[in-house]
């Protein structure tokens, strides 16, 4: 037993601050985040892996309410072989993918049809699939029936030019989050009634959640030294 003890647990090691600290070890410049390793990237932004959308239709049964939602769907719709591109059960979740010029029609049915009653649009969202899709923005619905307590995802692809019908008119509460995918994303919602950027001020240039948007925009100047946008900042020792 060490002398230091008095009879209870034993002391192994002394305290202090000399043991190594993560406060006091200075991290590697040759360790980014996300895994990057020996490079210097210290962001570890060049290391990231963009996952490819899923390009399938997903078999038949899909499981759960799935299927009533799809079969609903399609005996209320007329339109229906023409509309829908595909459908996608990926992580527990029903998604259809719509043509864009079908989008409001489909969440009309949507809302309105007693066996599907999917009377909110819950989020608005935009994706960009820079170099995976020639479509490069998708746009998600997220939809939620508070009567039969269900939930469908619904999705659109557009270039990066591209245009998607406004669903104001079905979903008033896609207002705001319309805007919010223009704003972030550049999509143009034809039809929304005050099409205007909600986050960023009105005369900036460029949309912040594109691939090819610059990470970390303007770089800052600190007491002589500029400090440039983190996928550009590099360690050399």
């Amino acid at each position: 037993m060490d002398p230091r003890s008095d009879g209870g647990v034993p002391v192994t090691q002394a305290g202090g601050a000399n043991l190594g600290a993560p406060a006091q070890t200075p991290p590697s410049p040759d360790k980014g985040m996300f895994g990057m390793k020996g490079s210097g990237d210290v962001s570890g932004f060049g290391g990231l892996v963009r996952r490819r959308p899923t390009t399938a239709d997903s078999p038949r049964p899909f499981g759960g309410y799935f299927d009533e939602v799809h079969d609903a769907l399609e005996e209320a719709y007329p339109g229906f072989a023409d509309a829908i591109e595909k459908v996608v059960v990926d992580r527990g979740e029903l998604t259809l993918h719509i043509k864009p010029e079908k989008i409001v029609e489909v969440c009309q049915v949507m809302r309105d049809d007693e066996s599907l009653r999917f009377e909110l649009c819950s989020s608005v969202s935009g994706v960009d699939y820079l170099g995976a899709d020639a479509r490069r923005l998708h746009v998600a619905y997220h939809l939620m029936s508070m009567t039969y307590r269900r939930r469908v995802r619904l999705e659109v692809a557009v270039a990066a030019d591209g245009h998607v019908p406004s669903v104001t008119s079905v979903y008033p509460t896609a207002d705001w989050q319309e805007r919010e995918t223009y704003d972030m994303f550049g999509v143009i919602f034809t039809g929304h009634p005050n099409l205007t950027r909600i986050l960023m001020p009105d005369d900036w240039e460029g949309f912040p959640q594109r691939k090819d948007y610059p990470l970390g925009g303007v770089p800052v100047e600190y007491k002589g030294a500029e400090i440039p946008p983190p996928d550009q900042r590099r360690v050399y020792q």
